[in-house]
């Protein structure tokens, strides 16, 4: 008798053991997150926003810019958590991408998938493929909260499969004029919401209009001109805020935050007298000026 039950308080030791074992292999396994943008949702809620019109003809939209500053702002919202990566959702005729959707497609961190588009520009497709990628990456515990900025109730379905494997969903939103435009079923079946403001969205949406810098006929600049315009903005902006600040900024390589993203782009356009909106290329030489001066001072 007392062997048999020494036999069986061995067994629960043992038992034991390999739970705490995976409970510690569980703790140093780092959450993952990944941001899913209905482009859509967000072409047609922040441009009546900010430029009173739902019309993609009729403004301009720095998607880069805004790619970074939802990265941004995942990075605080999720601060123990690591990007996965951001899925950007679009419809194209016939599924080829654009020029501006192959701009995006090649931007760091970011996969863009393609529905299509029907004769009246309304996109086909895109749900299944927000619900697809939910599910898989779910179900492969590839991560454990999604922000997924979108409205339609279309989603629901894709937030409930992600749930069913354990994955928490976040509703991100854009501030509405009037009323509401999200769904109020998606409203209720997500973790949580959290809806950005006018003043988040201003810095890149703009109407079409001849801008002043592109008035001057001023030449494109090289890469190279922009990058050194760059550094010099760099080395200035580590002049005036210290070794301090360079040290909070360097962990967030190769993003910048939206305030100090937003105030190169602005410094180096008056520099150049060009303006880069629009330009990725060169958005990303100035950027990459700036970062290598900052790491060269460390």
């Amino acid at each position: 008798m007392n062997d048999d039950l020494a036999s069986l308080n061995a067994r629960i030791d043992r038992t034991n053991e390999l739970l705490l074992r995976m409970l510690a292999e569980v703790a140093k396994t780092p959450s993952t997150h990944a941001i899913f943008v209905d482009a859509g949702y967000l072409y047609a809620a922040a441009g009546r926003l900010v430029a009173g019109t739902e019309d993609r003809r009729a403004f301009d939209l720095d998607a880069e810019g805004l790619i970074e500053a939802l990265i941004d702002k995942a990075r605080v919202i999720f601060a123990d958590s690591r990007l996965l990566r951001v899925y950007w959702y679009d419809g194209a005729r016939r599924r080829i991408h654009t020029a501006e959707q192959q701009s995006i497609a090649e931007l760091p961190d970011v996969k863009v998938r393609l529905g299509n588009l029907n004769a009246n520009n309304q996109q086909k497709g895109v749900d299944s493929l927000i619900r697809s990628d939910l599910e898989s990456l779910a179900r492969h515990r590839a991560i454990s909260d999604a922000a997924l900025l979108g409205g339609d109730e279309d989603l629901v379905s894709a937030v409930e499969a992600a749930q069913g494997y354990g994955a928490r969903v976040h509703l991100w939103g854009i501030e509405a004029p009037e009323g509401r435009n999200q769904a109020d079923p998606l409203l209720w079946e997500v973790d949580s919401q959290r809806t950005f403001d006018l003043d988040f969205f201003k810095p890149y949406v703009s109407r079409r209009t001849a801008h002043a810098f592109e008035a001057t006929g001023a030449a494109r600049p090289a890469r190279e001109d922009v990058r050194f315009v760059g550094a010099q903005i760099a080395a200035k902006w580590l002049a005036a805020r210290g070794r301090e600040s360079l040290v909070e900024l360097l962990p967030g390589h190769p993003y910048l935050p939206g305030s100090v993203d937003q105030d190169l782009l602005v410094e180096a356009e008056g520099l150049l007298q060009y303006s880069l909106r629009g330009q990725a290329d060169l958005r990303r030489a100035l950027r990459d000026g700036f970062w290598e001066h900052l790491r060269a001072q460390y």
